[in-house]
């Protein structure tokens, strides 16, 4: 009878001193009464020997846990079943119906690695025991019972998944309560059948699209509804929306219309917000100038207000922060202002001042003469203290194009001046170089106007230039708003938070 069993997977155990050892078993010699195993694992590990031998007083148990059938070709040198051979396997044996053979189910946990199976392989295996392999019913029970109280060594294995098992495992048929028998955690965690996932992807476009948005808003509607949730106006009620550049704040309608002349002007502008800047006569500007020294704007204040928005605007035409750093001193801007003899000269020093502090070249054109206006003569000892260069001859002008031109030969007054020959060579000077032309408070008749601009700079309020003025802009030299009510002017000022805006033909 002891040749029987050879083939079958036993579990021996050994005690604390030399534990639990599991192997397929190769000899049982019932002389010496010893036992041998090949290709033993020592307690779920591996043995580096391929056989050991245990004495039947060494051994403290042994549990069966794999039977061979009659076919079975396994034997005790077969590496790949034994590599596969694993502890913890179960073992249920039943009387069959004819008393010729058994059937047994066999579930498979391991501890060693093992190939992953494909899925046609997890199927239950049925094991034909012949009657020579039978044990005896009361030897079986006592095994069963055995197996039934070895929950130590399921606890050990029990974290194994189905998927992991080898193809000659089992998945147990899930049973529930049975005798009052809990069924084990791996039944729980992995007793569904693999073959029952489904091999398709989920439809996460279709099943969004079962989704009626406007149902469920209309319910929530509906419940708020109900129970007063809403406490402030109706609900189909919509709230207002706004753009980004809005204000959500109620404010009275704008007026774009806040500057009244006293005579309908020649010409109108208006701002980039949409403000009607209009236009002045000659006279008019000449007496709201006259009203505002009076009242203390001097002509120096005026000047010196002039002097700081021109060179404002001139220093962003050259370029401002990009061009007027300290990594740029390689590309220091050069400016040719041409001055008259007159206020519109001093304004154009007192630029021109102010332009050499901001480190740029200033080359002032000022002609010779016997007796100045003492604005000049106070703006030119100003200007002496830069480093600007003042010249009187056209010939020390630059012959190569500067950066900028700025224009302050012509008046509203002196028209002989522009018979004489040195503001004949002037203009002829600066219509030859190519640089750009920007004025300052420029005349009104394009007739007195030798040199084209392309940028022109009014004061206050502008005059009714011509298209030779080039792009009107407009600066704020400090005139309070009641002197303009004294002259008959409504003003409400349109610079905003500038002091230099442009302006656009209506």
């Amino acid at each position: 009878m002891a040749t029987d069993w050879l083939g079958s997977i036993v579990s021996i155990n050994c005690g604390e001193s030399l534990g639990v050892y599991q192997g397929r078993v190769s000899a049982v010699d019932q002389v010496s009464q010893t036992i041998s195993l090949t290709r033993p694992f020592h307690n779920g590990v591996k043995c580096l020997v391929p056989e050991v031998t245990f004495r039947a007083g060494d051994i403290t148990e042994l549990k069966i846990l794999e039977i061979p059938g009659p076919g079975d070709s396994r034997q005790c040198g077969d590496s790949q079943q034994m590599d596969t051979a694993m502890p913890g396997v179960g073992c249920q044996v039943g009387p069959s119906q004819n008393g010729t053979g058994k059937v047994l189910k066999k579930p498979m946990s391991s501890s060693a690695p093992q190939n992953i199976p494909r899925r046609t392989d997890m199927k239950s295996q049925d094991i034909v025991i012949s009657p020579q392999q039978q044990c005896s019913k009361s030897y079986m029970d006592r095994h069963m019972e055995t197996l039934s109280q070895s929950k130590g060594f399921r606890r050990r294995h029990n974290s194994w998944s189905s998927s992991s098992r080898h193809p000659n495992q089992v998945t147990p048929k899930k049973s529930g309560l049975k005798n009052g028998q809990m069924k084990s955690k791996d039944d729980e965690c992995f007793g569904d059948d693999i073959d029952e996932i489904p091999d398709t992807d989920f439809d996460f476009e279709g099943n969004l699209a079962l989704f009626d948005k406007a149902a469920v808003f209309e319910e929530i509607e509906t419940y708020e509804r109900r129970s007063g949730t809403r406490s402030r106006g109706t609900p189909n009620e919509k709230p207002a929306r706004y753009r980004h550049d809005e204000n959500i704040l109620e404010s009275e309608p704008i007026v774009y219309r806040r500057i009244v002349v006293p005579h309908n002007p020649h010409k109108e502008f208006c701002t980039d917000s949409g403000l009607v800047v209009p236009s002045v006569s000659y006279e008019l500007h000449k007496k709201l100038l006259a009203v505002a020294e009076k009242h203390g704007l001097t002509l120096e204040r005026r000047l010196e207000m002039t002097g700081v928005c021109a060179s404002q605007m001139a220093l962003s035409l050259l370029g401002g922060p990009n061009r007027l750093n300290p990594k740029n001193v390689h590309q220091r801007p050069t400016v040719a202002l041409l001055c008259g003899p007159h206020v519109k000269g001093a304004q154009g020093i007192s630029c021109g001042r102010h332009l050499s502090n901001h480190d740029v070249h200033v080359i002032l054109f000022l002609p010779n003469f016997v007796k100045m206006l003492e604005s000049i003569t106070n703006e030119l000892n100003l200007f002496s203290k830069t480093q600007g260069q003042q010249v009187s001859s056209v010939k020390d002008l630059p012959d190569t194009p500067v950066d900028l031109v700025i224009n302050c030969l012509d008046c509203h007054e002196n028209a002989f001046l522009r018979d004489q020959p040195w503001y004949k060579a002037v203009v002829d000077w600066a219509n030859q170089n190519r640089a750009p032309v920007l004025s300052i408070d420029p005349p009104i008749s394009e007739m007195e106007l030798g040199i084209d601009a392309k940028w022109s700079l009014a004061l206050g309020l502008p005059l009714p230039l011509g298209e030779r003025a080039g792009r009107v802009y407009l600066c704020d030299i400090g005139i309070p708003q009641k002197v303009f009510q004294e002259v008959g002017i409504n003003y409400h000022s349109p610079f905003g938070c500038k002091f230099v805006i442009p302006l656009h033909s209506s």
